[in-house]
């Protein structure tokens, strides 16, 4: 194994401080992935406010839904689990080589920003629509694109319908404050077919309302109605309808004006895709580091060079990710694909060169 976990001493008088004063914040998640975590990397260089603020806290305060089965939820125990989650484990493994270092912060739709804004949380990986109006007026940065959505419409098998134009005159659930409730706006305002707007504050209303009759359908993102079907009473008893009404880019979050931190957010989220594209995940990244002659593997995991310098962060960051979180299409099956009982197909989600291609892509690692 190279030797490239020596403690940058520039680092290290902050990093202890924080560490000290650290609280024990929310209960981790446990997952069979987790490992020991090597020695701490300390980051080179800290210019990012925000980075020094997770340094000193020794911690990432990650806001996330709270509670969407699949991406964002609570077992039983109390742990956090979900798609979103693991994103938030693998930034704190890029900058603390320890998965485990995050605070959960669960937020609703409306509060999601404002939270962000304030330094309530460090970055939002929370189900969260890239727009253009979001992006240029609300303070926010998006940092890339983790799930590619769109927005569709769960119903009844008994109502026998085959389209969502047959929805004429429907009673439709959807969340206010979300992208959602324009969407379908404009879907049925463009067809001139009428609608009834039952409008509920959040995932769990909506849900709930559905369950008791209060609408004919529920609008929402695909894998948000995913997830819906799988708390109802019969989910055999319900499907998607075939249309997709939109686009919803969903990804990570962060406050505008502080490069570095969404850089390391950025590249947190590429090391995961290029590391699936490179066939590099949990059980095999530390015979890769060690073996492969592949040039790109070899910047990537730290043993060829210090890309991860140009963040800020230690030779192994993204080593790190991929031991103690996984690369993308891990993350994926485990929490909504084959693996779990949500069973969503990648689609879109698929990478750029796979036999049915996706849009998931990375720049090169270089």
């Amino acid at each position: 194994m190279p030797l490239f976990r020596s403690l940058r001493l520039i680092a290290v008088p902050l990093l202890l401080a924080g560490l000290a004063a650290c609280g024990e914040g929310n209960k981790p998640a446990d997952h069979p992935s987790s490992e020991t975590p090597k020695a701490t990397l300390t980051p080179v260089k800290a210019e990012s406010a925000t980075l020094k603020a997770v340094l000193a806290r020794g911690r990432v305060n990650c806001g996330v839904h709270p509670g969407l089965i699949g991406f964002s939820y609570k077992d039983n125990s109390g742990r956090w689990r979900g798609f979103d989650v693991d994103f938030c484990r693998a930034l704190a493994a890029a900058i603390f080589s320890d998965a485990d270092k995050v605070t959960y912060v669960p937020l609703s739709t409306t509060e999601r920003f404002d939270a962000l804004k304030t330094g309530k949380v460090d970055v939002l990986w929370r189900s969260t629509s890239w727009t253009l109006s979001r992006d240029s007026a609300d303070g926010v940065d998006y940092a890339g694109i983790n799930y590619y959505d769109g927005q569709g419409f769960l119903v009844r098998k008994s109502l026998r319908l085959n389209s969502a134009t047959e929805l004429n005159g429907a009673r439709i659930c959807v969340q206010t404050g979300s992208t959602s409730e324009p969407n379908l706006v404009d879907y049925f305002r463009t067809r001139g077919i009428k609608y009834s707007p039952v409008v509920v504050r959040n995932e769990e209303e909506g849900r709930d309302a559905y369950a008791a009759g209060q609408c004919d359908a529920l609008s929402n993102d695909v894998s948000a109605l995913a997830a819906a079907r799988t708390t109802l009473n019969d989910p055999t008893s319900h499907m998607i309808l075939p249309e997709i009404i939109s686009k919803e880019p969903l990804g990570p979050v962060v406050r505008q004006g502080d490069d570095q931190w969404t850089d390391i957010v950025r590249w947190t989220l590429y090391a995961t895709i290029v590391g699936e594209e490179l066939g590099i995940g949990i059980k095999t990244v530390e015979a890769q580091q060690m073996e492969s002659q592949n040039p790109e593997v070899k910047r990537l995991l730290g043993s060829e060079g210090n890309l991860g310098g140009g963040l800020g962060l230690g030779p192994e960051w993204a080593y790190n990710v991929l031991a103690q979180v996984g690369n993308y299409g891990e993350i994926f099956n485990r929490n909504i694909g084959e693996d779990s009982p949500l069973r969503l197909s990648r689609g879109l989600n698929a990478q750029w060169n796979a036999p049915e291609r996706g849009l998931l892509y990375s720049p090169p690692i270089r």
